[in-house]
């Protein structure tokens, strides 16, 4: 004797989503994948919902990545003690801004390429301005002093995480170390002289003394 079917599932509304588990996905996929895989329907299947369902959330991806920016700068946040003379407290918040970056390097092509900043972000951003006016430079001077840290910054990290990643790439010698290993010590004696530490010392984290020493020469030029 045949046996009843079992009776059909009718579709339903998809499952409840937060957006903390909106946020807490697509970190994962950005930190194990990179930002480019990320894209809304990625998501929606990683959390097991629709792309539709998101949109309650967040209206697009770039809405998306602002709140990951602010996720990161929440927790940055709360793990920062910032002193109370002023020109320490510059280089206490912009150390904690590159701390950030260098963990998520990701963070700096986003912001760079679309100029996206969190909420949470600008309370570094605010330490630092108002430690340059508390300095003794005007506001527009201080913003001028911002944008130099800023940029240098984000220059470091790039640079540094473009070579890294080239070396997990491609382990062979780069044009650089070929160059310096043909220098000649009559047309370039200095850099001849350094070449075999050009590479050890160029790859150590000299970040904290570039800041301070730029920190010094915007308020030495106040």
């Amino acid at each position: 004797m045949p046996q009843p079917s079992a009776p059909r599932k009718t579709p339903g509304r998809p499952p409840r989503i937060s957006r903390e588990e909106v946020v807490t996905t697509a970190r994962r996929i950005v930190d194990s994948e990179g930002v480019d895989r990320l894209t809304m329907r990625r998501l929606a299947a990683e959390i097991g919902s629709t792309p539709m369902a998101l949109y309650h959330h967040v209206r697009n991806k770039e809405e998306l990545l602002v709140l990951l920016l602010d996720d990161y700068a929440e927790r940055a946040l709360h793990q920062s003690e910032l002193p109370a003379q002023p020109r320490e407290r510059i280089v206490v918040a912009a150390g904690a801004i590159h701390e950030a970056l260098a963990a998520c390097p990701w963070i700096v092509e986003v912001l760079t390429a679309d100029d996206l900043l969190s909420t949470s972000a600008l309370w570094f951003v605010e330490q630092i301005v108002d430690g340059l006016v508390a300095c003794g430079l005007t506001l527009e001077r201080a913003i001028h002093g911002y944008r130099a840290i800023w940029y240098y910054t984000v220059g470091e990290i790039v640079v540094r995480a473009t070579a890294a990643r080239r070396r997990t790439d491609d382990d062979r010698p780069t044009y650089r170390e070929q160059v310096f290993a043909d220098l000649d010590p009559s047309e370039l004696p200095r850099l001849a002289q350094a070449a075999d530490q050009w590479a050890p010392l160029t790859a150590e984290d000299t970040y904290l003394d570039g800041l301070r020493a730029m920190v010094d020469g915007l308020l030495a030029a106040r």
